[in-house]
């Protein structure tokens, strides 16, 4: 099967600041066969995870395993070769939580962003917001307007790590919150929405003109297994590891499920409903640099994501406790039983001493 051109999430490089991706030109009708099964699941568990970049609290989550396939041309033969990723999410009824796991060997050049790991989050917003073509609207560049091309927006959370010490937390930040956009000028975990590849910006920045009430609403942080340091690096550590380690790498977010946009540029998540979602993932391969395009995706079109109800959950809970104490309830009901019957038995069996009266007395 020929799959066609799947232009990329997202290229942000060095500032906060976007630019027009080249143009991209696809060289027959676009194809796309999906697996209908696939969903990621986000379960309520409240206080259970702590937004650090480690996984350990995140054990007893189930994750989805997938493929990672070029974005260009998802052909299995040319999958990411280092194995598939999980993607894992929870929320607690405020935030919701993803935790992306893949293994890489360690490679981090400080202040390159290409030639450090990255990735992002995708999510769709418009109701006729397609996956592919980010959006997926007709309009050129100098055209994208919140009118021309409403419906179709995507919001894209992008992070790359170049400047981003392990362990730290990035994303919104008083600063850049301050402005009124969607930037984050110290370790590059950026808040953007678009329309197509060609019209996309930070959350507050576009083509009308700058508006002062955008937020970047994301946080996260990144570890790789290979680090050793547990208490905490400083920017003097890096690069932190050695290049080459084998180990895996974890990025962490967390974002409010809803959120007080009101320019279309942000999803809002609501419980017990069902949003779409894409994970893109870039790795510079043989320590080559890696480019807009050339980055790997879970699917070649959004991936259901359901946000679990919470009464379901306390449901779940509720009847495991019912089940608990009922059967505590059971079992000292039965060792009451054994002993009643040990105390019958033995009442019954003892000898019965009949008393002597002498035949004189009578």
């Amino acid at each position: 099967m020929h799959l066609q051109f799947v232009v990329p999430l997202i290229l942000i490089l060095g500032s906060t600041q976007t630019h027009l991706a080249n143009s991209h030109h696809e060289s027959g009708e676009w194809s796309c066969e999906p697996d209908l099964e696939t969903r990621i699941q986000a379960e309520f568990k409240p206080g259970l995870v702590t937004l650090d970049g480690h996984a350990d609290d995140w054990s007893d989550v189930d994750g989805l395993e997938l493929s990672l396939l070029p974005a260009l041309d998802p052909d299995e033969d040319h999958q990411y070769k280092g194995g598939k990723m999980t993607v894992k999410a929870l929320h607690d009824g405020k935030d919701i939580f993803f935790m992306l796991q893949v293994d890489g060997d360690y490679a981090y050049s400080k202040g390159n962003n290409n030639k450090c790991p990255s990735v992002a989050l995708m999510f769709q917003i418009g109701e006729n917001a397609t996956y592919h073509n980010m959006g997926g609207c007709k309009e050129e560049p100098d055209k994208c307007t919140s009118k021309t091309c409403r419906g179709n927006e995507v919001d894209i959370m992008h992070f790359s790590i170049g400047n981003a010490i392990p362990g730290r937390l990035y994303g919104g930040n008083p600063i850049d919150n301050g402005e009124g956009n969607g930037g984050d000028r110290f370790g590059h975990l950026v808040d953007l929405y678009a329309w197509n590849p060609h019209c996309r910006h930070l959350d507050g920045l576009g083509p009308s003109g700058n508006d002062t009430s955008a937020q970047n609403n994301w946080k996260g942080a990144w570890w790789h297994g290979s680090l050793a340091m547990h208490s905490g690096f400083v920017e003097e550590d890096s690069p932190y590891a050695s290049s080459g380690q084998k180990g895996t790498y974890y990025f962490e977010f967390s974002r409010p499920l809803r959120t007080m946009d009101r320019l279309q540029q942000d999803v809002q998540f609501t419980i017990g409903q069902t949003s779409k979602i894409s994970v893109a993932f870039w790795y510079p391969v043989d320590g080559n640099p890696w480019h807009g395009s050339g980055h790997y995706s879970i699917s070649c079109d959004w991936v259901p994501l359901d946000i679990a109800l919470v009464s379901s959950a306390l449901s779940k809970v509720s009847s495991t406790s019912s089940w608990d104490a009922a059967s505590a309830f059971s079992v000292v009901i039965s060792v009451v039983a054994v002993c009643i019957s040990i105390f019958v038995g033995y009442w019954v069996s003892r000898p019965k001493a009949v008393s002597f009266t002498p035949i004189d007395r009578l």
